[in-house]
């Protein structure tokens, strides 16, 4: 089987470009803070030698050369359009083999819920982790064949709609569903994480 890759989407954390929901709550500096810490215990706990590990970064030109992700993990920009646009480009242009793409800011994440997405793409063409907004926090792609020309096509992102679009991009697709999990948008989503 080929090496399995995890991404991370990640954004530089500046105050007032990330997190900014969670920014109107506790202050744009405090939001900022979270998601850089909430990032570095997300990355040692997922590290594993099973996966290749991968930054996607954004902006671009900053994420490439930023200080503040670990430098020995791999990164690749995120590039221009809409979240469809960015994950699509990145399922496309990484060596072949599963790959499933993560937010940063689910702090329920673990090893053995990625463990459990790679595994279900060893009997499925994509899984997807939901979160209970209707969007996702985990999408994965066996790549055992094309990604599908339409995928992320007319997807109403940041919406309750996210999943079931993506869903219905995936056409005939065989999906696989895990573990729902909770993100971090506004300080209400702090207490408790499921």
């Amino acid at each position: 089987m080929r090496r399995a890759t995890l991404v991370v989407m990640v954004k530089e954390p500046r105050p007032g470009r990330v997190k900014t929901r969670l920014g109107r709550d506790l202050g744009m500096t405090a939001a900022a803070w979270w998601f850089r810490h909430q990032v570095a215990r997300l990355l040692r706990r997922i590290e594993d030698p099973r996966w290749r590990l991968v930054l996607a970064v954004s902006p671009d030109r900053a994420g490439m050369q930023s200080r503040v992700w670990p430098a020995h993990l791999p990164r690749v920009p995120q590039g221009a359009g809409d979240l469809g646009d960015r994950m699509g480009r990145i399922f496309r242009s990484l060596p072949p083999g599963p790959v499933c793409i993560i937010g940063a800011d689910i702090p329920g994440i673990t090893r053995a819920r990625i463990v459990r997405a790679f595994a279900a793409l060893g009997q499925h063409d994509a899984v997807i982790g939901p979160a209970p907004d209707g969007g996702y926090w985990l999408i994965g792609l066996s790549r055992s064949a094309a990604v599908p020309a339409r995928l992320f096509e007319g997807v109403r992102w940041s919406s309750p709609h996210a999943r079931a679009d993506t869903l219905r991009s995936l056409g005939a697709a065989r999906v696989a569903q895990i573990d729902t999990l909770r993100d971090v948008d506004e300080a209400r989503d702090l207490h408790p994480m499921t």
